[in-house]
C-alpha cells in the first residue's frame, strides 16, 4: 500500500528502530536461546524472572512451543542456530503435544512432560497453523508441511460450526464444550489463515477466510462504534480491547483479499474511536480492556497491545509523527537493559516483572511490520 511522503521525523523513526531491533537481537532473543530453553525437555520456559531465572514450571503450552517456533523461524539466516531452534520446537511440538489417540495437539504437558490439560483450544491450533506456515516457507520440509494440512484438516472439521466461525475449545475427544466462539482465537486463526497464504495458493483456505471474516462482522461488531467485541454480540458482561482492535485493523488492511470486506471498514471507522478511548495522549499507554461507551474496564497497560498498536500505525496514512511517538514511549516504557516489562498498572508502575516466553512474537511482528514500513 503506498504511503504518503516521508515527514522530517523519518531519519530519527530509522534510527530508533534500529536501536530497538539491535535490544532485540542482542538482548531479548538471546534470553531464549540460554536461560529461557530447558534443554532436556526442548521446549521453551513459560517466563524468566528479572534477574533472567526460569519461573519454577507448572506447565508448558503448546501455544507457547508454536510462538517460539515463529520467533526462530523468522530468525532463521539472521541469527546463529535460529534453524537448528526452530527444528528442535518443531520436534517438540510433536513429541509433547500431538494426541496420537483422537488427533490434534493438547493445551499443555506438565513439568515432567505428561499430559496435563489434554482439552482441544482452538487458540493452541491457530498458532501452531501459524508457525508452520512461517516455518514452511523457510525450509520447504514435507513433515512440515503435512503437520500445516493436518492443523487445517482438524480446524475445519472439528472447530467449525458452520457459520464460517469456529469453537473456542473443546474436550479431548472433541465432544463439545458449549464453548461458542471467541474472538482471540478467531483473530488468531484468521492471522494463521494469512500466514498460510502467503506462503502457497490454497483456494479453500481463502474461501474459509472470507467466511471468517463474515462471520465475525455479523456477531461481533458492535454497529455504533465498529469495534469488535470479545465476545458475540448480546453475551452478557462484553467489552473491547484496543490492541485487539489494531491487531485486527493491521491484518484487514494488509491483506488485498480482506480490504474490501465490511469487516475491513468497520475495523477502519473505529479506528479513531479507539485511539482516543484507549490510548493515553500523554504517555502513549494503550489500555487493556474498556466498556463499549469507551470507559475503561482494565487500564493495564501490557506490552503486547503497544505492540500491536504500533504495527497498525505502519499502516496508516501520514503516521510518522505518531509512530516516532510510539516507538518512543515503547522503548522507554517496556523495554530495558535486561529486556521488558510485561505490564504496568493504570498508574504507569511496573507490575509484572517477569518475561513471558509468548511476548517475543509480538515484538516479532511488531518489528517486522517497521521495517516493511520503512523499506518502502
Amino acid at each position: 500500500m503506498p504511503h504518503a511522503p516521508r515527514s522530517t521525523s523519518q531519519p530519527e523513526l530509522t534510527a530508533l528502530f534500529a536501536s530497538v531491533q539491535q535490544h532485540f537481537q542482542d538482548v531479548i532473543v538471546p534470553l531464549w536461546q540460554g536461560p529461557g530453553w530447558n534443554a532436556e525437555l526442548a521446549l521453551p520456559y513459560e517466563a524468566l524472572d528479572a534477574g533472567h531465572q526460569p519461573l519454577p514450571a507448572q506447565r508448558y503450552r503448546a501455544m507457547a512451543c508454536a510462538r517460539q517456533l515463529y520467533l526462530f523461524s523468522s530468525l532463521i539466516g539472521q541469527v546463529p542456530g535460529a534453524e537448528t531452534r526452530a527444528a528442535a520446537l518443531f520436534r517438540s511440538l510433536q513429541q509433547h503435544f500431538h494426541d496420537a489417540e483422537h488427533g490434534g495437539w493438547f493445551y499443555s504437558i506438565d513439568p515432567q512432560g505428561a499430559p496435563l490439560d489434554q482439552s482441544k483450544d482452538l487458540y493452541t491450533h491457530a498458532f501452531i497453523l501459524f508457525a508452520c506456515a512461517h516455518y514452511w516457507d523457510k525450509v520447504r520440509e514435507p513433515l512440515v508441511a503435512s503437520v500445516l494440512n493436518a492443523v487445517l484438516e482438524v480446524v475445519t472439521q472439528r472447530f467449525a460450526t458452520g457459520d464460517g466461525l469456529y469453537e473456542a475449545t473443546l474436550e479431548r475427544d472433541w465432544s463439545s464444550r458449549n464453548s461458542g466462539p471467541l474472538q482471540n482465537p478467531l483473530m488468531h486463526l484468521a492471522e494463521a489463515f494469512l500466514a498460510t497464504l502467503s506462503v502457497r495458493e490454497d483456494v479453500a483456505v481463502q474461501d474459509l477466510l472470507a467466511e471468517l471474516c463474515t462471520g465475525m462482522q455479523k456477531r461481533f461488531i458492535d454497529l455504533q462504534h465498529g469495534v469488535l467485541m470479545e465476545k458475540p454480540l448480546g453475551a452478557v458482561d462484553n467489552w473491547f480491547e484496543p490492541g485487539h482492535q489494531f491487531e485486527w485493523y493491521f491484518l484487514l488492511e494488509s491483506s488485498p483479499l480482506l480490504r474490501r470486506t465490511p469487516l475491513h471498514a468497520s475495523l477502519e471507522r473505529a479506528f479513531a474511536f479507539t485511539e482516543q478511548s484507549g490510548v493515553d495522549q500523554s504517555t502513549g499507554a494503550v489500555k487493556a480492556m474498556l466498556t463499549l461507551d469507551g470507559h475503561s474496564k482494565d487500564g493495564t497497560q501490557r506490552i503486547w497491545a503497544q505492540a500491536e498498536y504500533l504495527r497498525a500505525l505502519t499502516l496508516r496514512p501520514d503516521s510518522d509523527a505518531t509512530l516516532l511517538r510510539q516507538l518512543q514511549a515503547l522503548q522507554q516504557h517496556a523495554l530495558h537493559a535486561g529486556g521488558w516489562y510485561e505490564c504496568r498498572d493504570e498508574h504507569g508502575e511496573v507490575s509484572r516483572r517477569d518475561m513471558p516466553s509468548t511476548t517475543p512474537y509480538h515484538l516479532a511482528t511488531c518489528y517486522r511490520g517497521l521495517a516493511d514500513y520503512l523499506a518502502d
